[in-house]
């Protein structure tokens, strides 16, 4: 199976000393564990297609997402003339409400929700907004009250406040918000921008520039307890990749930007597409697409990578898992959404490819010593395939969706996508 995603990846520096700690033999995988896993929601088109980011889920079980497509708002340009939607489905799976966008008030929301404590629902699309710098327009920042009804918060221009945002947002105190744009900025390279509600204005906290700083930032920030950003971007840093390989980087208060890791482009990793995990220790965690020890894929089959802080103020890179050690990429290849971390310090992830001769995609679990467990493989069938981001509840159930797969009524042969729950 190649890829079919139905929508576009509108894809001071500090110098660290870093320390490339690859191990000896990439740790082992395991065959698959028995898991329960269960299809919440089926998408049909009118009900939404395409089904993209991370879901929120309130503290009843509801669950918040975006479709990238379907709905009810006509855009002739989308993939089925469809312009996304939001949705909340109930816990056992039915949808609740559903908001359509129509172009001017948005376009292929890619990322997600954030659900305040109001229940208001805060997000970004791709595409839409103010059509003076691109013919679709450059992406918007929105809100969605408790019954789905929208308001429009900001349109994005161009240059130099960024557009074609994918993150999903991070809050900073009351109404206000960190995202990036991979686009924009002084240099076109992509930006971190907030929007402030007391202002209602928004503002870039960091231009990225000259490449080696990192280029291109698709996913969202994470913040720790003393408000700092973290993220990674797909590419700049070191240039022996196209374009390069990719950073991580962090960002203090005052928006200075200090690149913590570049990526070589070999066994290391290349190219991080998805958020990061912060433990409480301060490692960092995440996954880069490409890269790693297996040569079945052209350029490596994609890592899991941690990061670790030294006391000189350095960081440390290990390689925790290569995918595609498995005959047939059983054990995956392409992690394309970052992980979430239980309280035992297990990660788990998805990868959008691989899974045996399904190539539909797998989950995964990664204990502490690097051993891996496929929790299930899709089919392509009715259970989905090319899974994206995970959330877990205190139960340790997970949540997350499949882009394709599901009703075959749009997207055919490929399918308009699911909602899924695991339970390991």
């Amino acid at each position: 199976m190649q890829s079919k995603k139905p929508f576009p990846a509108a894809k001071s520096i500090f110098v660290v000393f870093v320390t490339l700690l690859l191990p000896s033999a990439i740790a082992t995988a395991q065959t698959q564990q028995a898991a329960k896993f269960k299809v919440l929601h089926t998408f049909h088109g009118p009900n939404g297609a395409g089904p993209t980011g991370q879901l929120t889920r309130d503290d009843m079980g509801n669950l918040y997402g975006t479709t990238g497509a379907g709905g009810t708002g006509e855009c002739s340009d989308s993939f089925d003339d469809r312009c996304g939607t939001a949705f909340e489905l109930n816990r056992a799976g039915k949808q609740v409400w559903l908001h359509s966008f129509n172009g001017k008030n948005g376009q292929e929301p890619a990322a997600g929700l954030l659900r305040d404590n109001a229940g208001n629902l805060y997000g970004t699309t791709v595409l839409g907004g103010d059509t003076t710098c691109y013919s679709l327009g450059c992406g918007v920042v929105f809100k969605l009250d408790s019954k789905g009804e929208e308001k429009l918060l900001y349109r994005f221009t161009g240059t130099p406040d960024g557009w074609f945002p994918e993150s999903l947002l991070i809050a900073d105190g009351p109404g206000s918000f960190f995202g990036t744009t991979p686009n924009g900025g002084n240099s076109g390279l992509g930006t971190v921008f907030k929007w402030d509600q007391s202002t209602a204005k928004e503002r870039v906290v960091y231009s990225f520039g000259g490449g080696t700083d990192g280029s291109a930032p698709f996913a969202g920030l994470i913040r720790d307890s003393l408000g700092n950003l973290y993220g990674t971007t797909l590419n700049g840093g070191q240039m022996s990749c196209d374009l390069g390989c990719g950073t991580v980087f962090k960002l203090d208060t005052d928006g200075t930007e200090i690149v913590l890791y570049r990526f070589q482009g070999g066994t290391d990793g290349e190219f991080p597409f998805g958020r990061l995990v912060l433990d409480a220790a301060g490692n960092l965690y995440g996954t880069t697409e490409q890269g790693g020890s297996s040569d079945v894929c052209d350029d490596g089959c994609g890592t899991v990578f941690e990061l670790s802080p030294n006391e000189n103020g350095s960081w440390a890179e290990k390689v925790l898992y290569s995918f595609c050690s498995l005959e047939n990429c059983a054990d995956g290849r392409l992690p394309d959404a970052g992980m979430v971390q239980d309280k035992t310090g297990n990660l788990y992830g998805t990868t959008i490819f691989g899974g045996s001769s399904s190539d539909a995609g797998i989950v995964f679990r990664l204990d502490k010593s690097g051993r891996q467990t496929v929790l299930h493989t899709f089919t392509g069938g009715s259970d989905g395939a090319e899974p994206l981001a995970l959330i877990q509840d205190s139960a340790g159930n997970l949540y997350g969706v499949a882009t394709i797969g599901g009703d075959t009524a749009c997207f055919a042969p490929d399918g308009c996508g699911v909602v899924f729950k695991l339970t390991p």
